[in-house]
């Protein structure tokens, strides 16, 4: 892909905070876009709001750089890291925003950027929609006045940086909006030049996850708002198709699956560990790996040499790994916690399980099949329907342990199978390619910048 297929603008990923192994795929997709674009010569800057100190990103950074999903520490830009003057106190573009006023006695504050901002301790879910005051300080500590809230901080800060690119080239900017919080406090940045594309992960209901199934409360406002932007983009067509069906079609909806890159060569399916069951993911409950620990102690006993890796961590370690125990599965199921190379787990092994309950589009399912590894699924909302159309993988009825079983026999046992699926699922992850991504995102800012924004 050339830097022609991308409009000739600045781009500006946007996102709540960018935190090595924390938010699962969230994190993972982020960057692999900005790596994407990158590549495809569009030169994006990844930006992030949250309030952690200018060492800690820098950390951050480091690390991404280290494990090869960032290409330089210099494409990260963050708004408290900027909120500082180098000589104390608050920067120039955060005074000028301020008004007279003070703080809030109703709450408590905590202070960042170097002394220069003091941030109202909110308790509550919608905590970024406060207009409580922001308190912004001198180099002497001083207070010189208040933001009203975070959303008026943010689009100040976006204001200052528009500002600034476009001192150094007058260009259009494109905003590739990934948080549904963010989204709703910049829907309504004034600027005529900015376009905002907003990017989804996740689903948008709750248990259990039918059509009709009540909306997840962070999304009921954004779906109220989701018109005003240039380009919604949702990772598969399931979603999609959902949301048109439920809330009407809209002219800015689009299908744009988070890209994954396979292996320069996959491995064939007779060097693989023909007993190896692996999962990829958080320890979480909506994973529901207790259902593939069962599933497991059924398939141990009827396929010698059958084994199960849950590769992650997460909040039910404890219990899975008690669950493991019980059933006496010690010897055949092992949680390894974290790995830095999927890659690696997954060209070992003869099968990739997933079990969750909901996904957004499920990305380690994607590089699944990106390195020729098997699948097998239950079918959920959203991703193994979409991503398994074409071959490469099994898809079990929600919830069916008995089908999950019988699945999992099959693929450990059946060599021939094993290769049929490992060759549908090399070319199934043709349609998760970087290049046909960035076809798909580069379309739709060029679409958007071809007419008024529509916020």
């Amino acid at each position: 892909m050339t830097l022609g297929d991308f409009p000739d603008a600045w781009y500006l990923i946007l996102s709540s905070r960018l935190i090595p192994d924390l938010d699962g795929g969230y994190t993972i997709s982020a960057l692999a876009r900005a790596g994407q674009m990158a590549e495809a010569g569009a030169a994006p800057l990844l930006l992030t709001v949250d309030p952690g100190t200018v060492d800690a990103h820098a950390a951050h950074r480091a690390t991404f750089v280290e494990r090869g999903v960032a290409a330089a520490p210099g494409m990260f830009r963050n708004l408290f890291d900027e909120a500082a003057a180098p000589d104390g106190g608050a920067a120039a573009w955060v005074r000028q925003a301020a008004r007279e006023g003070g703080a809030d006695p109703a709450f408590e504050y905590r202070s960042v950027a170097g002394g220069a901002i003091e941030l109202p301790q909110v308790a509550d879910p919608d905590w970024h929609l406060t207009t409580a005051p922001i308190v912004i300080r001198d180099a002497a500590g001083e207070p010189v006045g208040v933001v009203d809230g975070f959303g008026a901080l943010y689009r100040a800060w976006l204001t200052s940086l528009a500002s600034g690119l476009r001192a150094e080239n007058d260009r259009p900017i494109v905003v590739i909006c990934e948080s549904r919080q963010l989204g709703e406090l910049i829907v309504g940045w004034g600027d005529d030049r900015v376009r905002i594309v907003h990017t989804v992960h996740t689903i948008h209901l709750e248990p259990p996850y039918r059509e009709d199934s009540d909306l997840n409360a962070l999304w009921r406002r954004w779906f109220e708002i989701s018109p005003r932007f240039d380009a919604v983009l949702w990772p598969t067509a399931y979603q999609r198709d959902d949301v048109r069906d439920r809330f009407g079609a809209v002219a800015n909806d689009l299908v744009a699956p988070h890209a994954v890159v396979g292996p320069k060569v996959s491995v064939p399916s007779i060097d693989r560990d023909a007993g190896r069951v692996v999962v990829l993911g958080r320890l979480a409950p909506g994973k529901r790996l207790g259902h593939a620990i069962r599933a497991f102690a059924r398939v141990s006993a009827e396929v010698p040499g059958a084994r199960l890796e849950l590769w992650g961590e997460g909040a039910q370690r404890a219990d899975l790994e008690a669950l493991v125990v019980e059933l006496g599965l010690d010897q055949v199921v092992t949680l390894p916690g974290l790995t830095t190379d999927p890659g690696a787990v997954l060209d070992r092994a003869a099968v990739y399980l997933t079990t969750s309950a909901f996904e957004g589009q499920g990305l380690a399912l994607a590089e699944a099949l990106a390195h020729g590894t098997p699948v097998v699924a239950y079918d959920i909302r959203y991703g193994p329907r979409d991503m398994l159309a074409g071959g490469g993988g099994i898809l079990v009825p929600d919830g069916d342990e008995d089908a999950l079983v019988d699945a999992l026999r099959r693929v450990l046992t059946d060599a021939a199978l094993r290769e049929r699926l490992s060759t549908e699922a090399l070319d199934a992850a043709t349609t998760l390619s970087p290049a046909r991504a960035m076809q798909t995102l580069a379309a739709a800012c060029a679409e958007a910048l071809s007419r008024d924004r529509r916020r």
